[in-house]
């Protein structure tokens, strides 16, 4: 038996579990009833609106746009603050399906910068699926080296362990460019490529000391596989397959998406080597209640492989750098890093509220990476997370939330504020 089923995390997890098949269970027993004939949805911005507001009797529109405050606190930026500006739209057809795009720019107390644009595009009549992650960083985050063993069990850490004891403090600029461009073939189903940049540059590692013998997983992992410990580049072109069955990407109540992206990476410029990289992708969004479909069971998985050779380190698969910096809830972006990464995340959604201004959700996640240079291998160590969260409606025909989720991992937790489905 792995020895993460020994785990206390565990306990809570399968208590969560427990409560959610009980719930499904019972509402399974009841009559389908459409809620929104009862009371019809409202949003939280229509509260502080006047009955008589142009807002309130408007037909519904196409688009929404949305600009929200960035605050919070990490341990890899300090304080920060900025904001998101988010902007949802779809076609003229009432078979076309909603897009995202949004803007996020922020500054920490540590004096960084973030500036992150993402897109999930459909047009033509969801003929055509555009995919992007653009960043430009000006960035610090300690490094914990490889692996899901850097987090021992609880009976086997010593008394007030903490995670910070492990971090090794870098500063680094990282400037992303990933843009993927796919064509329907059949319903639902695209096929296509992209472009892939990624360049580290500026790199510091603080507390390399060469001279006197104090080395990095950084500066060991480089030393090993020939990297530069300053700057390196990872440029490449991907194909990728995409299927997509949801019925809205802002906020899925059925449907499903799987996404196989496969990466090549030749040598462009010095301090590169070839190399391949696998990332595949599923989601899926389940109506458990036949009296109200907004009880749904969410999973998502993905898994990151290195297929061949060795890509710089900063660049090997890590929780929290999926596109949307939403994987890993309970700990800290870039924790665990490996040359493969497993990830998996299940939530259950209900209402709080009939007219769908409030609702809620429970969830789980789990982790596992892989450290060849310790035989460590997939699954013989996973780090688990569980917690809850509020959601309050701020568009109607977008479905688009507000969320806050709180959340604990081992040794670790964290809270989290955004516009949109955790996925």
């Amino acid at each position: 038996m792995v020895k993460f089923l020994k785990n206390n995390y565990f306990q809570n997890t399968y208590k969560i579990l427990g409560f959610l098949f009980f719930i499904q269970f019972n509402l399974n027993a009841q009559t389908e009833i459409d809620s929104s004939k009862i009371c019809p949805p409202k949003t939280i911005i229509e509260i502080f609106k006047k009955k008589d507001s142009i807002y309130v009797v408007k037909p519904i529109k196409n688009s929404f746009f949305l600009i929200i405050p960035a605050i919070g606190s990490q341990p890899a930026t300090g304080f920060f603050y900025g904001a998101v500006a988010q902007y949802t739209f779809k076609g003229k057809e009432k078979a076309d399906k909603y897009s995202i795009a949004n803007l996020g720019i922020t500054y920490t107390t540590k004096k960084q910068w973030l500036v992150n644009v993402k897109n999930n595009i459909l047009l033509k009549n969801n003929k055509i699926f555009l995919s992007g992650d653009y960043r430009l960083y000006i960035f610090s985050q300690p490094n914990y080296g490889l692996g899901t063993n850097i987090i021992p069990p609880r009976r086997e850490q010593e008394p007030g362990f903490s995670i910070d004891s492990l971090a090794q403090p870098m500063d680094y600029n990282y400037f992303k460019f990933h843009q993927s461009v796919s064509f329907q073939v059949r319903p639902n189903f695209y096929v296509g490529g992209g472009l892939n940049i990624d360049w580290y540059s500026s790199i510091v590692d603080k507390e390399l000391d060469v001279a006197n013998g104090n080395f990095t997983y950084h500066y060991d992992y480089n030393q090993k596989y020939g990297f530069s410990n300053n700057e390196y580049f990872l440029n490449g072109v991907s194909l990728n397959l995409v299927y997509d069955s949801r019925d809205n990407q802002v906020n899925a109540s059925h449907g499903w998406f799987a996404n196989i992206n496969y990466r090549f990476n030749p040598v462009l410029f010095d301090n590169q080597e070839v190399s391949n990289v696998l990332y595949a992708e599923y989601r899926n969004f389940i109506p458990v209640s036949q009296k109200d479909k907004r009880y749904i069971l969410a999973l998502w998985t993905y898994g990151q492989f290195v297929t061949k050779g060795k890509v710089p380190y900063l660049n090997l698969p890590a929780i929290g750098w999926d596109q949307r910096s939403r994987s890993g809830e309970g700990y800290t972006q870039g924790l665990f890093r490996g040359t493969n990464l497993v990830y998996l995340a299940s939530e259950f959604r209900f209402p709080l509220s009939c007219n769908q201004m409030f609702s809620g959700t429970v969830f789980t996640n789990f982790v596992t990476t892989s450290n060849p240079d310790t035989d460590t291998k997939l699954f013989k160590y996973v780090q688990p997370a569980f917690g809850f969260g509020l959601r309050i409606l701020i568009d109607k025909a977008t479905r688009t939330n507000l969320i806050a989720d709180l959340a604990w991992g081992n040794n670790s937790k964290g809270f989290y504020l955004n516009a949109g489905e955790t996925f």
